[in-house]
């Protein structure tokens, strides 16, 4: 098993964009990037070595409705572990922020072919929506 830490709010539009492209993502340019990070509600960043391997992020309102987005890791390091310890970190983030007794909507989009990553977390397809996966009602 590789050795790698999670590290928080750290996300920078050049490690976004490498993780993204090497996922076989269109390149965007750092300016827009770097916009986008500005508005994330939070966002969690693995490490091997100081390289940054893998990220995840958080979008949404950050009350009812959070949106896990751009969960990538780079191939040589996907099957580790990592991916799956971004997910429980955001969705710790998500419950640690959720008063009790609240409706929480949690979505993502799950890429073509990745849906089963997803499902292993307790989401599903949801009605209308092909691309995004929603569990709802985090908190009773």
């Amino acid at each position: 098993m590789i050795n790698y830490t999670l590290s928080e709010n750290i996300l920078k539009a050049e490690d976004f964009i490498r993780l993204k492209v090497s996922a076989g993502f269109k390149e965007r340019p750092v300016d827009f990037v770097k916009s986008a990070l500005k508005n994330n509600l939070y966002d969690v960043v693995a490490l091997v070595n100081d390289e940054v391997v893998g990220m995840g992020r958080l979008v949404g309102d950050g009350v009812m409705y959070w949106y896990l987005q751009e969960i990538v890791v780079l191939p040589e390091y996907q099957g580790q572990g990592i991916g799956t310890a971004i997910v429980n970190k955001l969705l710790d983030y998500i419950t640690e922020h959720t008063p009790e007794g609240n409706f929480t909507c949690v979505g993502l989009t799950a890429a073509e072919g990745k849906e089963g990553f997803s499902e292993r977390f307790g989401f599903a397809k949801s009605r209308g929506m092909n691309k995004y996966i929603v569990r709802e009602g985090m908190t009773d």
